[in-house]
């Protein structure tokens, strides 16, 4: 009777160990935004190239920083797929950031005179890459008309969205005998070429 206890002990054990293995071998990807940064830990048994992977998802995510049309759902998307060329199938990967998990908050300068008073002319601001705003809101865009802007929303009209300068200065000046009036922007933009909601300043 000892002998089967023991050998029903010994079993558990190696049940317990299998197990405990099993748990600790699956793939983990650990991605961190700051808005400037990123950095990537992969813990993974027994693969070679992590290195590189990291690299290639640290690259992934640069450029989804500055893709309007990539979201969280995408991002982690896009490293599922970076982590199966390199052998990794379903890993799980945890996106965290400086304003949270699955958050992508990106941080840019401002560039201009159009937003005083609220921001100013080289003024660094904080924005989470979001499609989700609302009337008030300042956003980082990208327009057809005016490239890269940062201007708050005045409307919504289904994925319309029109942004607006909150500097309303008007100046005048002759150049070549012209008169030159300068002003904010106004412009409607889509809701796909919006980067991002701006969260500080």
């Amino acid at each position: 009777m000892a002998k089967k206890t023991i050998l029903a002990f010994i079993i558990v054990i190696i049940i317990g160990l299998v197990a405990l293995f099993m748990i600790n071998s699956h793939d983990t990807v650990d991605v961190y935004i700051d808005g400037e940064n990123v950095s990537v830990e992969t813990h993974s048994m027994g693969k070679d190239n992590i290195d590189s992977l990291n690299q290639d998802i640290c690259d992934y995510i640069v450029n989804v920083m500055d893709d309007t049309t990539t979201n969280i759902t995408g991002a982690h998307n896009g490293i599922e797929n970076i982590c199966l060329k390199y052998g990794l199938d379903e890993p799980t990967v945890n996106i965290d950031s400086s304003i949270g998990p699955d958050q992508i908050p990106v941080m840019v300068y401002v560039d201009g005179t159009s937003m005083v008073p609220t921001l100013q002319d080289g003024q660094t601001v904080l924005y989470n890459k979001t499609h989700d705003v609302h009337v008030g809101d300042i956003v980082v865009a990208e327009s057809d008309e005016y490239g890269g802007i940062i201007k708050r929303v005045d409307a919504i009209d289904g994925n319309r969205v029109h942004l607006i300068s909150d500097n309303k200065e008007v100046t005048y000046e002759y150049i070549d005998g012209y008169l030159y009036e300068t002003k904010g922007i106004t412009t409607w933009v889509d809701i796909s070429d919006i980067n991002g909601v701006v969260i500080d300043y």
